[in-house]
Parts: structure tokens; sequence; C-alpha cells
């Protein structure tokens, strides 16, 4: 039995200056939380101390499952590992400032510190305690933004983050802008450049320097149509070898209202093949719309990891969405997908695979009375390793306009593959969500987790929980709000 507790603020700072000097928003968003978990380690028992197992193989007096090799004198089990506690506080801040003199000119920078107060220091993402995501100064005027310092690259081929500058040029009139970027980058995922200690136990030929990133953008938008074309390629600074060379293509037509097709596509010059792609036609009416596609999934990985050397194949799939408003309180919807992967041509003599999988949703939601909205749906998923089903509802209740009062549950099932049985998860439980003034807003919520490993031995490890949350927010300055943005930041967001 475990419990957590959790708390959240979220503020906002803004300061004009009189005059027309210098203006800054702040958003600062803290969390702390306490977490209990256990796993597994690793034990061994001598061969003359096995005993019959639930399952006729051979297992400790415990009733751990054991593993006995031909001639060893030992055999090895997992048993269950020690109850590990932890309290992440996580603080996130984001600030943009202007005014300094210069039109158009602002600065930008996204961080994160995070700690654990747990007696254990276990959970993930605290070491190092502080990054930095994003921190640049912007120039942008009616044609031209230029950014030079830490910032994140977005686009179809993923999120790069480098150290380095990037300029946009707009060409009025013709909706075309062109973008070049060149810097030094960070591994994928994270804001820790590839080299860091932090990273070293990922793979055994991780990289002695950083990677050099270079790429860029070209993009048309017209009311009826856009499209993007983008290339980037990472080149290692000792060997002078690309880590990756990639480009990709998307776009969307609107012939007609209601109607839109998008799609889109990538290719890797390194491996010489086509990775994700997919083309969808979307149409929308008032009373509902649905959407229809087709699609193919790579995965991708750096030519300095080990993981492109197992060849990974694409999967093929066909997919479908429908919503429907039949009548006024009442909202339908559903999807579905099959899919199946190529020929991987590799030996699993021990076990029979499975190629092929689908998945498929639906759900409704129901407008009760005034303030009261029922919300359902349900799942379901096999494929090739392991499949889900389940469902999930909350009824959510607002007597008056601060106050919203949520009850929430659901039922899901696993059956694993390469696994035995069909252990299965249930949770249940209450919030309640206040605005109690337009500054301030609280929230709590109690959540009851009971799983089920059904293991006929010992490993079915007890993970229930009982989880408390607080949430409590809280709005500075509010009226920074209502300022006018600088003409560099109103650019960009038309961007």
């Amino acid at each position: 039995m475990k419990a957590g507790l959790g708390w959240g603020v979220v503020l906002l700072l803004g300061a004009p200056a009189a005059g027309g000097a210098q203006e800054y928003l702040v958003r600062i968003d803290s969390r702390v939380q306490t977490v209990a978990y256990r796993g597994v380690q690793l034990d061994s028992i001598p061969v003359t101390d096995v005993v019959p197992g639930p399952g006729g193989g051979p297992g400790t007096p415990e009733g751990y499952a054991a593993n006995c090799p031909a001639g060893s004198q030992y055999c090895s089990f997992y048993r269950a590992g020690p109850e590990l506690n932890g309290a992440p506080w996580t603080t996130n801040a984001d600030l943009t400032a202007w005014g300094f003199g210069v039109t158009g000119l602002s600065l930008h920078a996204n961080a994160r510190l995070a700690v654990d107060l747990g007696s254990t220091k276990v959970w993930p993402g605290t070491d190092p305690a502080g990054q930095v995501f994003e921190a640049y100064a912007e120039y942008a005027d009616a044609h031209i933004t230029g950014r030079l310092g830490r910032q994140i690259e977005r686009g179809r081929l993923g999120y790069t983050g480098y150290d380095g500058g990037r300029l946009t040029w707009r060409i009025g009139g013709i909706g075309l802008a062109a973008t070049g970027y060149l810097g030094l980058g960070l591994a994928r995922a994270t804001a820790l450049p590839v080299t860091s200690d932090i990273l070293s136990p990922l793979d055994d030929f991780q990289p002695t320097e950083r990677q050099i990133v270079a790429g860029g953008a070209l993009d048309w938008a017209v009311p009826k149509a856009d499209a993007r074309v983008e290339y980037q390629r990472q080149v290692d600074q000792t060997t002078n070898f690309f880590v990756s060379e990639r480009a990709a293509f998307s776009a969307t037509l609107r012939p007609l209202r209601g109607w839109s097709l998008t799609g889109g596509t990538e290719y890797d010059f390194d491996y010489g093949w086509w990775g994700t792609s997919e083309l969808t036609l979307h149409h929308t009416r008032r009373w509902g719309g649905g959407s229809v596609g087709v699609r193919k999934y790579r995965p991708y990985f750096d030519l300095w990891t080990i993981w492109g050397a197992f060849s990974p194949v694409p999967y093929h799939g066909v997919n479908g969405s429908l919503w429907l408003a039949p009548v006024r309180r009442l909202r339908l919807r559903g999807a579905i997908e099959t899919y199946k992967y190529d020929a991987s041509e590799a030996d699993a003599p021990l076990v029979q695979t499975v190629g092929e999988g689908r998945r498929w949703t639906a759900g409704a939601t129901v407008d009760i009375a005034k303030g009261l909205t029922l919300d359902g749906g349900y799942r379901h998923e096999f494929g090739s390793g392991a499949a889900s089903e389940g469902f999930d509802g909350n009824l959510s209740y607002t007597p008056v306009r601060p106050l919203t009062i949520i009850a929430e549950g659901g039922h899901l099932v696993r059956p694993l593959e390469f696994r035995i049985n069909d252990p299965e998860l249930t949770w249940y439980g209450l919030s309640a969500d206040l605005r109690a003034t337009e500054r301030l807003r609280i929230g709590l919520a109690a959540l009851r987790y009971d799983e089920n490993r059904r293991r006929p031995d010992a490993s079915g490890i007890e993970w229930s929980q009982t989880r408390f949350r607080a949430t409590f927010s809280w709005l500075f300055g509010s009226s920074t709000d209502r300022l006018p943005l600088p003409p560099a930041v109103r650019r960009e967001g038309r961007r």
C-alpha cells in the first residue's frame, strides 16, 4: 500500500515600466509530491533448497519462480525489491522580456529546477537539478526574424535542441518563408549535450564531442493550401561522420469548405529509406465529421547508437474516425486502425510472434442537465508483444460556476503475450476544482488504484495505492495579460 500527496503553484508575474521602458513576463510553475514504489531485485538460492513451484517448475520456499541452469549449483530468481520513497519538487520558469530600446528585440528563457526531497533520492530527472531548455535573444521585423542562443527546432523531423543561430526570411504577398539554423546540438529528448556524464549509461559508443546541427525549412501558405519542406543534418566533430541526415515534406490542401487533405513523409539519407509517412482526408460539418487515412510508421535512431543495427521494420496501417452530434445534448466518437509489420527476416525458433494488430476506441458525452455532464469510453488494442482493453468515465458536476466536482473511474486489462496471465487495474476517485477568485484556483483529489497481477507465485507484487493531490494556482499581476505585446512577439505568433 502506498500513498502520495502533491501540490502545484502557478504564478504569472509581469511589470511594465513607466514611459515604455523595459517590460517582462514571467511564468512560474512549481509542484511537489510524495511518491512510493518498488521494483524487483535479482537473488539466488542453492539448487538443494529448490522446491516445486505452483506451475510445477522450480521455485523457492517463499513461492518465487526460479531459473536453474543445467550444471549450476545455484538457481536465480527475482524477488520484490524494497519500497522506495521520493519527494520530487519541480519548478519551471518561462521568461519573456522586451523594451531594450531596439524595436523588435526581445529575450526568451525557459528553465527547470528539479530536486528530490525524499530519503532515497530515486526520482528520475533530478540529476542535474537545473536544466536550461531555451535561452535566446530574438530580433523580428516585418520580413526577418533572427535568434541567437539555446533554442529548440520544432518540425516534422522532431524536436532538436542546439546552441547557435537561426534566421527566418519572409517574402510578403506570396506566403513564402525560408529558415536556416546552425549550432552545437543537444541530445535527443533532453536539454543536455550528448557528451554529458548523466547520459553515459545509455550507450557504449557515446560521442566525445557535441554534434554540429545544420538545417533549414521552406514554408508556403495560402488560404487553400500550405506546405513545408525540411532538411537537417548532424555531424560528429571527432570523426566528421554523419550522426543523421534527413529530409521531410508535409502539406495540407483545403479545396472545399469542410474538406481537407493532409499528408507528409520523411526520407533518411543515411539508411536510404523512407520513414514515417501518412495521408489523411478530413471532413467536418456542424453535426459531426470524420476522417480516413493510411500511414506507415518507422522508428528512427541516430547513427552513433547501436539500435539501428537491429534494422527496425515499419508497419503499415489504415485508420478512420467518426464523431457525431445527433441531438443537442449527445456527442458520439469512435476511431479504428488496423496495421501490419513488414517481414523482419529474423528467426524466433522458440516462439511465434504476431506481425499485425488492431486498435479501436468508442465513447460518448452526454449533457444530462445544466452543469451535469457524463463522459465514458472503451478502448481495445491487440498487437505484437502485448495488448490492452478497458473502459473509463467521469461524471462532472458544476453546482455553481466557480466549483466543479468530478467523479471518475475505469478498468484496464493488459494481456501480455510474452508473460503469464492477464493483470488488471481498477481505479476510481473524486476531485474538486474551485476558482475562488479571478486570481486564485484550488483543487483537491483522491484516487484509488487497485492492481491484481493474477500470478500463481509470490511475484504478484502488491502495487495497489491511494493517491492524494492538491493544487494551488495563483495569478500575480493579472493585468499583464492584457498589455499589448511587443511587435516582435505579435509577428512571431502570426508566423
